[in-house]
């Protein structure tokens, strides 16, 4: 569960995020959406606990990220939008690297490289260097790094970039089935299609005000607007700004 309760963050005379209030529940998918500079990187850094919000209050299952960032911290998986490897690792010494930033034991350190290496195709390079990756390989390897303690929360900022349709799909799947068992997903992402297939709830905002928290459905019902996400996305952000 994810909790934000009149979280502010501002940067000299810049509001990025202006008292934002709202709730993700356990095992519920939520894509946070809007156009760039809308504030939703700033407010995924409160969240993961990167930066602290001028006011208001932010909770992970009930402990404020803000009071007790090590409790907090680690029940979150966090995949930026541009993951930092150590790369003059190898794939797997970083994954082990991050199963000891949480305490992880041995066993479970090499039982999740193990599960996590085989769901994302990594067996071929995981024992080369870092630095010689794609971008799709790192972005699985941050994925993998997200996962291997088993979160209860994950934060997904541009989830997709760089992967191919065969690897995009499987993150989907195992962000569905992760979902399922009741794990918490918020998601940012320019891609309207995979926030349309996979929310169960969506939040649109702009200029760091929540313009709009629901369903596809509960969108189309109360506007009685009958397009896809994409064209009710654009629709509701131009006519927010035309009101400015």
């Amino acid at each position: 569960m994810i909790e934000l309760q009149q979280i502010s963050k501002s940067f000299g005379s810049l509001t990025a995020v202006d008292s934002i209030s709202f709730k993700v529940e356990q095992g519920e998918i939520f894509s946070f959406l809007g156009p760039n500079g809308a504030g939703k990187t700033t407010t995924i850094k409160m969240i993961v606990g990167l930066m602290s919000p001028d006011s208001g209050s932010l909770l992970i299952n009930g402990t404020n990220i803000v009071n007790d960032p090590r409790t907090a911290k680690k029940m979150i998986g966090y995949v930026p939008d541009a993951p930092f490897l150590y790369e003059k690792l190898t794939g797997k010494e970083f994954l082990n690297v991050i199963g000891n930033l949480y305490e992880m034991t041995l066993k479970d350190i090499a039982k999740g490289i193990t599960s996590y290496c085989e769901q994302l195709d990594m067996d071929e390079w995981l024992s080369d260097r870092i630095e010689g990756y794609s971008q799709g390989m790192k972005q699985r390897l941050a994925f993998a790094a997200a996962f291997i303690h088993e979160p209860k929360v994950l934060i997904l900022d541009e989830p997709t970039v760089g992967l191919d349709p065969k690897t995009g799909r499987k993150i989907k799947d195992m962000l569905k089935k992760k979902s399922r068992n009741g794990v918490t997903v918020f998601l940012s992402t320019h891609n309207l299609n995979i926030a349309e297939e996979l929310s169960h709830r969506i939040a649109i905002i702009n200029r760091g005000k929540i313009l709009g928290i629901g369903s596809v459905e509960s969108f189309q019902a109360s506007t009685k607007y009958e397009g896809n996400l994409e064209d009710f996305f654009l629709d509701i952000i131009e006519r927010e700004e035309e009101n400015v």
